[in-house]
């Protein structure tokens, strides 16, 4: 039988435009002689739902989406992701579901057993697992259909396994010889191969077949790559959809042959891919059309300004200059030239009126003090203040330019440089953020070479660079990395990178005091195992000891 994988990009809560979309691509699979079609995890509602569950109407409106969905897929059976009622005495008001809908009903439904409580997810606090496991017949094959998570537990892939029980080992062994993923399995880099590499495990082991559905695009902080796949009882992909995009894909159950889509390779664009993924649903999904950045001539400014602009659209961004009294005129002549290469509409506005107003204000105040940070700051907030005006006057998102280095040590300020709706190269340390702009540039030389080639510096005093307040880059982002990622002690830091022990400490020090900060950042898009957000939850009001 041929069978289609529908990998859609779903939209948290918008049950008509998620049912029109599984409708139309579930038409053209019929059209195209498909006799079954998968939809991604929570499908019907958009994931992650969150705490919408805990609406009654929210999970009444799942059921109602999926009956209207079977009485308009006629010819074709369907396996689609939503919310169901939770019958147990869990507390949970709610289950995550698969439904099989074939001749205009529902047929079969099974819930998810694994129920994910790490990193960015959360789903036992507001889903029950399911209490048994049901294969279903279909054309031949006794299907085993399971909801991401309940892939993630294969005990010869694992080492330490966090669940008790198999759904995949479980199902075979009742007689299953066909399993079925629905999935909304978040990007970061090496998530797809990694994916991969524990199917195959699966199918090797299980000799069946496995395949899995995708889902795409962006909600919240969140980037799905979609890459669906097939793959044969020998682990071998017999068929892919495309990375980041849309995608309907083919395959025949029987010969397991399929269709081969071109995906995305390399670690430098993906994490473009995805950024530009994320940038584009996340204002399209919030309603907004045009996107205000703040283009100081640094790197970082100008790889968010790409980003904007292959997002939405270069009409659709505004660049602001707003040079300072230690800006310069390299920093000035940079951002103009990054605007025009990018053929987005550029703004040059001083912030040295308002800057000289607030230090006249306060200068009795602060009178016989001598100048420091709070100067520094006070022209950043000054800055920030400019975005917001212009985003209130224009109905425009403001994109923040911080990346992972500078929010993991607090090298930033609050309701300055951090203003903003969304933090696009958040989870990317300062020197990916040199190799994405490098691949940018490999397409399309638009980063001028001395933003590349000059010293970081955020310009708020004479001859600063970052290096007066920093380690290198190259050792800052090594102990971040290890210390934020992978939570190891300064002493095993130290010695598998040959750095000073004192020095690693001081930058552990730095990200624990700096926690307050993040926790008031805008929302940023992951692109990593562990980025700063709700995926990585530290107390604020702490001691540390190193």
């Amino acid at each position: 039988m041929k069978i289609a994988l529908g990998q859609i990009n779903p939209t948290v809560g918008d049950f008509s435009g998620n049912a029109a979309k599984m409708v139309d691509y579930s038409r053209r699979a019929h059209t195209a002689g498909a006799g079954l079609i998968l939809f991604p995890e929570l499908s019907v509602c958009g994931y992650p739902p969150r705490d919408l569950v805990e609406r009654p109407s929210f999970v009444a409106r799942n059921r109602e989406t999926v009956e209207r969905i079977a009485a308009q897929t006629s010819g074709i059976a369907v396996i689609c992701g939503l919310v169901t009622p939770a019958h147990s005495d869990t507390g949970k008001a709610a289950m995550n579901s698969a439904a099989l809908l074939v001749d205009g009903k529902v047929a079969f439904i099974q819930s998810k057993m694994l129920l994910p409580t790490y990193d960015v997810f959360d789903e036992m606090r507001n889903f029950a697992p399911a209490g048994k496991q049901e294969l279903f017949p279909f054309c031949g094959n006794r299907m085993a259909l399971t909801i991401c998570e309940d892939a993630w537990n294969d005990k010869q892939f694992w080492r330490k396994r966090l669940y008790t029980v198999d759904p995949v080992e479980s199902l075979i062994q009742a007689g299953g010889n066909f399993v079925l993923n629905i999935s909304a399995s978040p990007f970061w880099i090496g998530k797809r191969e990694f994916r991969r590499e524990m199917l195959a495990s699966i199918a090797r082991r299980h000799k069946v077949p496995v395949a899995l559905v995708n889902q795409v695009g962006g909600n919240d902080s969140l980037v799905f790559d979609g890459s669906s796949v097939v793959l044969n009882r020998e682990g071998q992909v017999i068929a892919q959809g495309k990375s980041f995009e849309e995608d309907l894909i083919y395959f025949d159950s029987q010969s397991l042959t399929g269709e081969m889509h071109e995906q995305i390779t390399g670690e430098e664009a993906s994490v473009y891919s995805a950024l530009v993924l994320g940038t584009r649903d996340y204002m399209q999904k919030c309603g907004f059309r045009k996107a205000i950045i703040g283009l100081s001539g640094g790197i970082d400014s100008a790889l968010t300004a790409v980003i904007a602009a292959d997002a939405v659209g270069p009409e659709n961004v505004i660049g602001v200059g707003m040079p300072g009294p230690y800006s310069s005129q390299g920093s000035i002549d940079d951002a103009r030239a990054l605007a025009k290469n990018l053929g987005i509409r550029f703004e040059l506005l001083s912030i040295n009126s308002a800057y000289e107003a607030y230090r006249k204000t306060l200068h009795d105040v602060f009178a016989g003090m001598k100048e420091d940070v709070t100067e520094e700051n006070i022209q950043s907030r000054a800055r920030g203040t400019m975005l917001m005006a212009l985003s209130n006057k224009f109905g425009a998102i403001v994109l923040s330019t911080g990346n992972k280095s500078e929010l993991g040590v607090g090298y930033c300020t609050l309701y300055g440089d951090m203003a903003g709706g969304l933090a696009v190269i958040s989870d990317l340390p300062k020197t990916l953020v040199y190799r994405v702009s490098e691949y940018v540039n490999s397409r399309r030389a638009v980063i001028p070479q001395a933003t590349l080639e000059k010293p970081p510096s955020a310009e708020l005093r004479p001859d600063q660079k970052d290096s007066d307040s920093l380690p290198p880059y190259e050792v800052l982002d090594a102990v971040l990395e290890d210390y934020v990622e992978d939570s190891h002690a300064a002493e095993q830091i130290a010695s598998d990178h040959g750095f000073d022990v004192e020095l690693v400490r001081r930058v552990m020090r730095m990200v624990d005091r700096a926690e307050y900060k993040r926790q008031q950042a805008a929302p940023g898009l992951k692109i990593s195992p562990k980025a700063f957000g709700y995926g990585r939850r530290f107390p604020i009001a702490a001691k540390s000891e190193l």
